[in-house]
């Protein structure tokens, strides 16, 4: 959530900010009713004060024998004009909320300028494209010749979209999983959460995935409680509404979870195999810092998810999102993305973003400046470390055989724990 004193206060670098953002947020409107709201508020307390004399006046006015009618009768109206005003108040207040929950976070200065995809520039990449001397397969044909997985029956137990893991698929993929939780625990010193998938609408508020984008989750109506589309937003929330000691920074959680999407804006896009599920396993990295440390944090969250793909020896590339490919909580992201050679196309398997304020101040997440004991909000990161459906298609289809089997390096297998499938 961006404050409403920057809002007032920088008001034409806010509008610039959100037409980098491509949002059509209308800012004017969120300034009308704050300031209605200020007025209404000033107008509260005057009615008060004068209430308040009044009734003193009542009881000064009794004390003495004199008539109080007129000092009662004005302190009735008075309470009957409160009250009215109280409703405005309330009803201002809420609409004024929705709206400032409906406001995107702003792009960091560094971000480059875009309206899309396309203003997205390459910040470097890894390793080289596998090259191979016979006609190579997709993960779609591999997993069909190896029984990694069983699309048709998943789509019978739940629908498209949602894979089925079969023998070895199902192995490779847990051991995907343990492999990168172990890495990030015994590498960086991440400390391991295991969550819950179903969340509270306050937890999905504070991440930034309510109210704008109900219609992507998975909501389950008769407990109200909402399918985690990341590990994101239960870590995220672990300290909503806490205070953090300055000393204890950063915080840096990784978590295993299943995510889920309806994604019912991709529609058209390509959705064979893989390449986009509405149910996904992913390992996340969130981190919470000092604003100071926050941009530095974000950096070396990067290499913290890219080191998962130096380890499997994939070929990859990290991107930094323009403004207009920005996601609606972002100030700042890049984007890993590893070459598929079946695919022959860049495959996203990890956004790392620094939220700066934005998640902490929708969750009330603080903490206590050693310097000054002040309290301040801090700022929240988070990266995949990384999601594996997209991985275990680069990494099946660059590691087959002219048999049609898979063959890890040994580095890789090392890491895996397993040599060869099929």
């Amino acid at each position: 959530m961006i404050s409403l004193k920057k809002l007032r206060n920088e008001t034409e670098v806010c509008k610039k900010a959100l037409l980098w953002k491509e949002d059509d947020v209308e800012l004017d409107l969120i300034l009308e009713l704050d300031a209605k709201l200020r007025e209404l508020k000033t107008t509260s307390n005057d009615m008060r004060a004068e209430r308040n004399s009044a009734s003193e006046a009542i009881g000064d006015l009794k004390k003495s024998g004199k008539d109080a009618t007129e000092s009662i009768k004005r302190t009735r109206e008075l309470g009957e004009e409160l009250k009215e005003l109280e409703k405005e108040l309330s009803s201002i207040s809420v609409e004024l909320e929705s709206h400032l929950y409906r406001l995107p976070n702003f792009p960091h200065h560094s971000v480059p300028k875009g309206t899309d995809e396309s203003g997205n520039q390459e910040v470097r990449s890894w390793g080289d494209k596998p090259k191979f001397k016979f006609e190579i397969k997709t993960h779609l044909d591999l997993g069909e010749k190896l029984s990694l997985f069983d699309f048709q029956r998943g789509a019978k137990l739940s629908g498209s979209g949602f894979p089925l893991y079969t023998g070895e698929g199902a192995k490779l993929e847990r051991m995907l999983i343990n492999a990168m939780m172990q890495h990030h625990d015994r590498e960086f010193g991440f400390i391991e959460i295991f969550p819950p998938v179903l969340m509270r609408k306050e937890s999905m508020m504070t991440t930034g995935q309510l109210p704008k984008f109900e219609v992507d989750m998975y909501h389950t109506e008769i407990d109200n409680l909402y399918l985690a589309p990341t590990a994101e937003v239960p870590v995220t929330n672990i300290h909503r509404d806490e205070i953090i000691n300055e000393e204890e920074l950063p915080i840096n959680y990784v978590a295993y979870s299943p995510c889920f999407r309806r994604e019912s804006g991709s529609y058209g896009k390509d959705t064979r195999g893989l390449l986009r599920v509405h149910q996904f396993n992913k390992v996340e990295l969130v981190k919470f810092t000092t604003p100071e440390r926050s941009y530095e944090e974000l950096e070396t969250l990067t290499r913290q998810a890219e080191s998962i793909l130096q380890k499997l020896g994939l070929h990859y590339r990290v991107v930094e999102l323009c403004t207009g490919d920005l996601s609606f909580s972002a100030a700042k992201c890049y984007d890993l993305e590893i070459w598929a050679p079946g695919e022959q196309k860049w495959l996203e398997v990890s956004s790392c973003s620094n939220f700066e304020s934005f998640q902490a101040r929708r969750g009330n997440i603080r903490y206590r400046n050693s310097s000054d004991n002040n309290v301040q909000f801090l700022h929240t990161l988070n990266g995949s470390g990384v999601a594996t459906p997209r991985l275990m298609v680069a990494l099946i289809e660059t590691y087959q055989t002219e048999k049609g089997n898979i063959l890890f390096p040994d580095a890789v297998a090392e890491f895996l724990g397993i040599q060869e499938i099929g």
